[in-house]
C-alpha cells in the first residue's frame, strides 16, 4: 500500500469537506477561516488543489462531458452557422448582418428600449 497516496487522498476528503462547511455555512471566505481558525492561504491552496484533483478526474472520462445550457442547440459539425441575426418586436421585423451600419443599430435599439 503506497502511503503518500492514501495520506494525499485522505488530506483532500478532509478540505473537501472544510470547503462544503465554509460553502453551507452562509459566511464568506474571510468570516470562516478566521471563526475556525483556519488560515486563507492554506483554505485557497487546498480549493486549488482540489479543483485540479477534479479536474483530472472529468478528464480521465471515456466519453467528454456534453453541457448544453437550457435553450441552447448544439450545432453540428455539418451545419453552416447564420451569418444574420433577425430580431422581432410587435411585428415589426429587422434583419442585421455584418454590413449593417453600427450607429444605425444603436438608434433602432433606442427605440425598441422605449417600446
Amino acid at each position: 500500500m503506497d502511503t503518500q497516496k492514501v495520506t494525499a487522498e485522505y488530506r483532500l476528503l478532509h478540505w473537501m469537506k472544510v470547503i462544503q462547511e465554509q460553502q453551507n455555512s452562509g459566511q464568506s471566505i474571510k468570516e470562516f477561516c478566521e471563526s475556525t481558525g483556519i488560515s486563507r492561504n492554506a483554505f485557497f491552496y487546498w480549493q486549488r488543489k482540489l479543483r485540479k484533483a477534479a479536474c483530472a478526474e472529468l478528464a480521465k472520462l471515456e466519453k467528454p462531458v456534453n453541457y448544453i445550457p437550457e435553450g441552447w442547440i448544439q450545432l453540428g459539425q455539418d451545419q453552416k452557422v447564420k451569418s444574420t441575426l433577425d430580431i422581432e418586436v410587435g411585428g415589426c421585423r429587422i434583419t442585421v448582418d455584418e454590413s449593417t451600419d453600427p450607429e444605425l443599430l444603436k438608434k433602432v435599439c433606442r427605440v425598441l428600449r422605449v417600446l
